[in-house]
């Protein structure tokens, strides 16, 4: 047997020397606080042995404490950018992708399947209570094991060949998990924008939970915050992704102090937060973050006008050239990151489409390839990306370890009369006066693609490929609809085609769960039904019926169950190579750039990234808490 030990997490966290640490210095923010003893000294306030973060080292300066970040949201829900940007970890990605510890001291791993997991002596909540093991074995005996909070049964993560975990707490500092088989994904998904939950603060939330609150408090509870379920209560008050709850404490940098429903919310620093600086500054450095809400189809405009210090959503590289232009007028700087998807655009016609005349083309990948092979991606480049993009198939990006050019390349060639040849090929050989092919049934073959309407990008892109199918008799017809109606009706059956984002971690590394493959959620607009019938465990809907998807599922499964990094390589290569040859998404280009505004004024941020959820959970790998402002502008 195998054993693998993983000890980055000693490797990564150097202890702050005693020196250092008789000298702290108190954020100014914090000292009406302390002056009031409504808080311990910082010495106190940090773990006996918290993360050191060792900025000259990484290339940036050491800061100060101090100041405010405005941020532009376009709906209430995007609060849940604080969770991602602060990105504090039980385990992390630096900017390599490499898993390290943050919240954690150390973890080890044995056999892939053996996690145990030990925390800093001295790590406390926001609101000043100890860190313990007892708030992991809340999560979960109370809440992962209720059948009342859990009725879908236990997330994936805790699921190994289809089996929990044993748990235990070892000390007060100490805790394991222990699975029959290897769980590769698990380290994986504490590392993710939206992490797997372990731990709750138990020292809260059991006023919440029926196993220790008396009914008659658990109904008052329930009527105040107008739910109808004691399981809709702690639910409500629980959430850490989106953190809507003031009083819920945290362990992430800023912590919410405003109530849902408001158009601004205001994040004060967490005074208990683990990590400092080499110099012995509690991070982060920034006081606050003011989320101002607003329409998202204003939000470029809205930070072209001066009304915000750092901006990377709800802009996007059409509004570079504006944004570029308010450098003049005010002091902030806009750099351009690499936007980290596979595609950035790609067009997912929908296998599991209703129309079964359409649905006879859909599954034959000639026509998919065809499809793909008439797109002049050379041109919607110079358009639309002023030749800033690559033009390539939706695949990892060359930063990628998985990289391979015949992924890049498959089916990406403009070559209409190949195109054509397929087309004629599968029985699409008819036309009319005008030269569009006809369906077997006499229907003009026309294609609805369908789109969210977030992005003029996407129109504009298909305006241009409008032009390339005319060109091999399939009309194109665009169709603009909200994001749930689209993704609810590509699951009924009722979107032939839909445009969106291409695989949403462009940058994979072989320890990464390659599910974006294969059918595995209901809202891949590629398969949706399929997806639905993983989610349900084969009980809604129907298995794939194409051989070829049906061995991307086989192959993720044989992902889930090795610990071994080849084997995992290996796994993901002939995924990618299923995927990318089958065509089962038409990617138009990757590499493409993606604005990011801040105040000139604010230092540390990086001026070039990687740009998406995942994996670097947009800014969160690059550790926002470090940014700080100047008095001079850089």
């Amino acid at each position: 047997m195998i054993t693998r030990r993983t000890t980055l997490g000693l490797l990564a966290s150097a202890f702050l020397p005693g020196a250092v640490r008789a000298g702290m210095i108190e954020p100014e923010y914090l000292r009406p606080y302390l002056r009031a003893q409504r808080l311990p000294g910082l010495n106190e306030r940090v773990p006996v042995n918290p993360r050191v973060v060792n900025l000259a080292a990484m290339g940036r300066k050491p800061g100060r404490y101090g100041g405010t970040v405005r941020m532009i949201i376009g709906s209430q829900k995007d609060i849940r950018l604080m969770t991602i940007y602060g990105y504090a970890r039980l385990v992390g990605y630096d900017e390599n992708l490499v898993l390290q510890p943050d919240i954690l001291e150390s973890f080890d791993v044995q056999e892939g399947r053996i996690f145990t997991f030990k925390l800093r002596e001295g790590h406390k909540w926001s609101d000043g209570a100890n860190l313990t093991s007892n708030d992991f074995r809340y999560v979960w005996e109370d809440v992962v094991l209720n059948k009342d909070l859990r009725k879908g049964g236990l997330p994936t993560y805790f699921l190994a060949d289809g089996k929990p975990p044993v748990f235990e707490v070892l000390d007060p500092l100490t805790v394991r998990y222990t699975w029959e088989t290897p769980n590769p994904d698990f380290l994986p998904n504490l590392a993710a924008a939206s992490p797997a939950t372990l731990v709750l603060p138990f020292h809260y939330m059991w006023q919440f939970h029926k196993k220790y609150q008396d009914d008659f408090r658990i109904a008052a509870l329930m009527k105040e915050q107008r739910v109808k379920k004691w399981a809709d209560l702690h639910i409500k008050m629980s959430r850490t992704y989106r953190p809507e709850n003031p009083d819920l404490p945290t362990l992430d940098p800023w912590r919410n102090r405003t109530a849902p429903p408001a158009e601004q919310f205001i994040f004060e620093r967490n005074p208990y937060f683990h990590r400092v600086d080499e110099n012995g500054l509690q991070l982060p450095y920034v006081d606050r973050f003011v989320l101002n809400v607003s329409s998202s189809n204003i939000i470029a405009a809205k930070t072209g006008a001066g009304e915000a210090d750092l901006q990377a959503n709800g802009i996007d590289f059409v509004d570079y050239s504006f944004l570029k232009e308010a450098e003049k007028r005010y002091p902030v700087k806009v750099n351009l990151w690499k936007n980290s998807r596979g595609a950035r655009v790609t067009l997912l016609p929908n296998l599991n489409v209703g129309d079964q005349v359409w649905r006879k083309f859909i599954i034959d990948a000639r026509f998919r390839r065809a499809l793909s092979l008439a797109i002049n991606r050379h041109e919607i480049n110079m358009v639309i990306f002023y030749g800033l993009g690559r033009e390539v198939a939706d695949s990892p990006l060359p930063e990628s370890v998985l990289y391979k050019e015949e992924y890049a390349k498959a089916w990406a060639n403009f070559d209409p009369d190949k195109a054509n040849a397929l087309l004629d090929e599968i029985g699409l050989d008819k036309r009319d006066s005008s030269g569009m092919r006809l369906l077997p049934d006499g229907r003009v073959a026309q294609i609805v693609v369908e789109t969210a309407g977030e992005s003029t990008l996407e129109t504009d892109v298909l305006e241009l490929v409008t032009d390339h199918w005319r060109s091999i008799g399939i009309p194109l017809f665009i169709k603009t609809s909200q994001r749930e109606v689209m993704t609810n009706r590509a699951l009924g059956g009722e979107v032939m085609m839909s445009m969106w984002f291409g695989m949403e971690n462009g940058i994979p590394t072989p320890e990464m769960n390659p599910s974006q493959l294969a059918p595995t959620m209901d809202d891949q607009l590629q398969w949706p039904a399929w997806g639905l019938n993983f989610l349900s465990g084969d009980t809604m809907a129907s298995k794939p019926d194409i051989e070829e998807v049906r061995q991307l599922s086989a192959l993720l499964e044989e992902w889930r169950h090795t610990a071994e990094t080849s084997e995992k390589t290996r796994i993901w290569h002939a995924m990618l190579s299923i995927y990318t040859d089958q065509v089962f998404s038409i990617g138009i280009g990757n590499g493409t750039l993606q604005p990011l505004l801040r105040s000139a004024r604010l230092q540390n941020v990086p001026a070039e990234g990687f740009y998406a959820f995942e994996p670097t959970s947009y800014l969160g790998v690059y550790m926002p808490d470090t940014f700080w402002y100047s008095d001079e502008v850089s």
